[in-house]
Order: structure tokens, then sequence, then C-alpha cells
């Protein structure tokens, strides 16, 4: 395992974006394999090979500016997914519900009744049933 420290010393290593394109180049092999389309299976080796070249490339200041592209680009998409597991997550004790003026999201707790709910953002007050 010496050798393989030594080796990558000064290379770029796996990130984020390579990673997702080795990912990816699995799915599309499986995609090809199970529909039939060779074309499509053949078509997986070039984000196969740019995952690859990305992690050895001793360009490291290029591949760090990639990299910030790429999660710059997939942020909205990583927040929406985290902001949705924690609402599945927090389902089962808390109920979301609207402000009656300003239309922010509050989390209230289920199973109360009748409760009053003042929002922390316009300090609105009201009585909502959960």
């Amino acid at each position: 395992m010496k050798w393989l420290n030594k080796y990558m010393q000064g290379r770029a290593g796996g990130d984020h974006l390579s990673i997702f394109l080795l990912v990816f180049s699995v799915v599309i092999t499986i995609f090809g394999r199970l529909t039939g389309f060779f074309i499509i299976e053949s078509l997986s080796y070039i984000p196969l090979g740019l995952g690859i070249y990305r992690m050895f490339s001793k360009n490291i200041q290029q591949r760090r500016m990639e990299n910030y592209k790429f999660m710059m680009k997939i942020s909205p998409l990583y927040k929406k997914g985290h902001r949705l597991f924690t609402r599945l997550r927090n389902s089962k004790n808390h109920k979301l519900m609207p402000c009656t003026s300003c239309k922010s999201m509050l989390r209230v707790p289920k199973n109360k009744g009748k409760i009053r709910v003042t929002c922390p953002s316009c300090k609105t007050r009201f009585i909502k049933k959960t």
C-alpha cells in the first residue's frame, strides 16, 4: 500500500465529480445491458475514462475548479433532497403548515389538538388544529 500512497502523492484523487462520473458510467452500463442497446453500453466508457483521468491528474488546481463548478450546479438539488429527507424523517412527530400572513413554513407538533402557533418571522399568532 505504500507504493499506492507514493504514486498518488501530487495527484487529484477522488472528488465529488469523479465519483459522480464513475457512478454515472455504471448506471449507463446497467441500462445498456438491460435494454440490449450495446451502443449505450459502449458509451459508458466515456464518463469512466474521464473519472479515472480526473483521479490520476496532476493538475490539481484545474480539477478543483471543475469540482467547484460541479458542486455549484448540484447544490440546489442536494439542498432540496436534504430538505425532503428531513421532512420525511420528521413526519412522524411534526407537521409543516404555512403561516396565514407571510406563508413561511412552520413546523408544529402532530396530534396535539388545537394549538396557538406564533410565526417566528412575522410574529403573527393564529390557532390551528394539528
